[in-house]
């Protein structure tokens, strides 16, 4: 049976996957989505950084406190964020041999064979981090001095989300500020930076506009969560188009309202007692590198000037 042909989008994502892989930029494997990086995207990705944590830097009366998280964090945290309820297609566990001899030689058998081994493979305890602010909020359990807490988190994700769309990764790197503490503080926090994260696109580059958004929330129970978040104004993504009118465009940043959900889950309390409040802007790291690439060509040597000098290019 022949296969549908593919839409003029799909036809669109397919070619821009074909040129990034072309020039040596992306490395494909064997699994959609998931890529090695060159050495000059690391550079872009790299520069970019730089020109946000800048705009961090002055962001804030207070600095924030630099975080670096693994890829993987406890299960027990991952149980508290309450995303396996929200988003179970995304999600990813890690599994480990936790046999003996005789096991062990029952798995070398099995894969001799050609055969499923999955089965001899046990939880290990640990989970592929979904969001970079999440393996922070556990360092905040207890009562927050008055300013709050400020926070600066940079590292990779994982989502399962299999894609000819070189913008959606599997594996991806996110920096992300977050703000913990009053309902007005967190709510300051994200207003402030969403010009803020808008005028560092622009910087870069990039034709930008801001939209309210929902998360991909799963199951009927979750459209439902997905109307209320867009009700409430408590995502708002900035989009770069990157396939022109084909889409809405491409999120590149994410401001998100919280609200108390991590304050209650980590029992996080504000100087007063109250349940603590958060929000977060998070800067999709390979996401920007790649609009760059696609608006101003896939040789960096021919960018326009300003961009050139971001990453130290004559």
């Amino acid at each position: 049976m022949q296969a549908p042909n593919p839409s003029p989008l799909d036809s669109a994502r397919e070619r821009f996957r074909a040129d990034l892989v072309d020039a040596g930029l992306l490395i494909p494997t064997a699994v959609p989505g998931l890529y090695g990086r060159s050495g000059v995207l690391e550079s872009i990705i790299d520069a970019v950084d730089a020109r946000i944590r800048r705009a961090g830097a002055g962001a804030h009366g207070s600095t924030a406190r630099v975080l670096r998280f693994p890829p993987v964090y406890p299960r027990e945290a991952f149980d508290r964020t309450d995303y396996i309820a929200s988003f179970p297609n995304l999600t990813g566990s890690v599994a480990t041999f936790r046999g003996d001899d005789r096991a062990h030689a029952e798995l070398l058998a099995t894969r001799a064979e050609g055969g499923d081994w999955d089965h001899f493979l046990e939880p290990a305890g640990t989970m592929l981090v979904s969001a970079a602010c999440h393996p922070a909020y556990p360092t905040l359990t207890g009562t927050l001095p008055e300013e709050g807490a400020l926070l600066d988190v940079y590292g990779y994700c994982f989502r399962h989300e299999p894609a000819i769309d070189p913008a959606r990764l599997q594996a991806f790197r996110m920096h992300e500020f977050v703000r913990v503490g009053t309902p007005e503080q967190a709510r300051a926090h994200r207003e402030s930076w969403l010009p803020r994260a808008l005028s560092v696109l622009t910087e870069l580059g990039l034709d930008a506009v801001a939209a309210p958004a929902n998360d991909p929330f799963f199951g009927r129970a979750g459209r439902m969560l997905a109307s209320n978040q867009r009700t409430a104004e408590l995502k708002t993504e900035l989009l770069v188009r990157l396939y022109g009118d084909l889409d809405e465009g491409t999120a590149v940043v994410s401001c998100n309202s919280h609200q108390d959900h991590f304050g209650s889950a980590f029992g996080i309390d504000t100087a007063d007692g109250a349940v603590a409040h958060s929000a977060c802007v998070g800067f999709g790291m390979e996401r920007i590198a790649l609009a760059m690439l696609r608006t101003h060509g896939l040789s960096v040597e021919h960018w326009p000037a300003p961009q050139r000098a971001l990453l130290a290019v004559g």
